[in-house]
């Protein structure tokens, strides 16, 4: 048995540079991964012409995909706990950005394909490494706030891609591999190296005691250099050292039940999303619009994610996180439905740009939510498993989108899209659980009478 403290401790900091830098080191590789994420789907018009590949075997590709994410969500939570988030962000960023520049150089689409796999490998284990390592490392009033502020700059990856795709896809036969380059930019991580600490939380649930006072000592000089004295923290309370957590550990009820949740939530929001942006761009040049068109329309869409976020920002420590996943859910269901609905290009630009706008505050919240629901221990398992669940379901989402697009049109597609959306609002409505007053009451004992509670 030890004395743990790290929670209390990192709660009463002060808003620093320290955390500042922080943020934008994990927003840094939230950058990349999202503009690494759609990389495929920017460049499928263009092969399609190239290749003569077809919408089936874009599906193919796009399945194979979300099967690398389920592999890399799945190791993030055993590399997280074994080699601590520090690390695991720093490798994670570094094998997802390797294998993007390795796609640069793909003679046919298997060989493309092999790399996007292992690119989704790495993008899902860094975001798993990155919603874990935000919320041990900031003051739970904050995190959520911080969870979002992360993904808002991180968030423009998508429409800066897009809008780089839109200019260089059509200038030669060879211009497409300079998005896969882009996103390969990733690697550049290792300038924030020194600027992070490793989560003293990890720490001490491995009852490393003196490793984690050691980083706290060190975060708390810096902020306190900076701020002035800070207050004291409350008594430290007594744990048991935990080991690394079993796979079995998630069928206890407490985790068992959080982690069903959140696979709905990541499953409805994986089709729900990928199944609109990995599509939008093909599905509108087979509809038509040239490859030049439906690239800039769907750029252009994408404007909307970073101020998306930043609504996010505004309101997930204000109100319950749950209604606002709710809410957001229902609006994305109800606009990109309109959406599928038009072909006027206007229109198209207008929901297109509502879904981005709400689907990424819908992220943002869902980042900041999902590791609430577990302790320290079952923390990084139970998201990496959850998460990686609900990626691994979109192995089936382009299939199922193929199949409707090819049996029964193109607005099929968007009805299938928003019916997935309202399954996941439902869920959350009638199953998940309230975590603002959770979180209101442990801050207010921890504060009041020095107990520390899990958060």
């Amino acid at each position: 048995m030890q004395n743990s403290n790290a929670l209390n401790r990192l709660d009463r900091l002060p808003v620093s540079r320290f955390h500042k830098t922080t943020m934008l080191a994990v927003a840094f590789a939230y950058f990349f991964e999202f503009a690494d994420i759609n990389s495929f789907a920017t460049t499928a018009p263009k092969l399609i012409d190239l290749w003569g590949i077809t919408v089936d075997q874009v599906a193919y590709v796009t399945s194979l995909s979300f099967v690398g994410m389920f592999i890399g969500a799945i190791a993030a939570g055993g590399i997280a706990d074994r080699w601590g988030r520090k690390r695991a962000l720093l490798w994670t960023t570094l094998f997802f950005g390797l294998s993007s520049f390795a796609a640069v150089f793909s003679w046919d689409l298997v060989s493309l394909g092999v790399f996007r796999v292992l690119t989704s490998a790495g993008l899902s284990a860094m975001t798993v490494v990155g919603v874990v390592y935000i919320n041990e490392m900031y003051p739970s009033a904050i995190r959520g706030k911080y969870q979002a502020y992360a993904i808002v700059i991180g968030i423009c990856g998508t429409p800066v891609t897009n809008l780089i795709a839109s200019a260089v896809v059509p200038l030669s036969d060879w211009s497409w591999r300079l998005v896969y380059l882009w996103g390969s930019l990733g690697v550049l991580l290792v300038m924030f190296t020194r600027h992070l600490r490793e989560s003293p939380r990890w720490l001490e649930s491995r009852g490393e005691h003196a490793k984690a006072d050691a980083v706290l000592r060190e975060i708390e000089a810096s902020v306190a250099a900076e701020k002035g004295p800070l207050p004291e923290p409350a008594p430290p309370v007594t744990e048991t050292p935990s080991t690394r957590a079993p796979l079995r550990l998630l069928l206890q009820k407490k985790y068992l039940f959080p982690t069903l949740l959140l696979t709905v939530l990541w499953m409805t929001q994986t089709i729900g999303f990928f199944g609109y942006s990995s599509w939008a761009p093909t599905l509108l040049a087979k509809e038509g619009f040239s490859v030049e068109k439906s690239v800039f329309y769907v750029a252009l869409t994408t404007v909307g994610a970073p101020l998306g976020c930043y609504l996010a920002s505004l309101v997930t420590d204000r109100f319950e996180r749950k209604w606002c996943l709710v809410a957001f859910g229902s609006v994305i269901a109800v606009c990109g439905l309109f959406y599928g609905l038009t072909f006027d290009p206007v229109f198209i630009i207008v929901f297109g740009f509502l879904v981005n706008l709400f689907e990424r505050g819908y992220t943002a919240l869902a980042y900041a939510y999902s590791p609430e629901l577990f302790d320290t221990r079952g923390r990084s398992l139970g998201t990496s498993v959850s998460y990686g669940l609900g990626r691994l379901s979109n192995a089936a989402g382009p299939l199922i989108v193929a199949a409707l697009y090819n049996g029964h049109g193109y607005r099929s597609v968007f009805y299938f899209i928003a019916g997935t959306w309202m399954i996941g609002a439902i869920a959350l409505a009638v199953f998940g659980p309230l975590t603002r007053s959770a979180r209101l009451a442990a801050e207010t004992e921890r504060k009041g009478q020095g107990a520390s509670v899990p958060a």
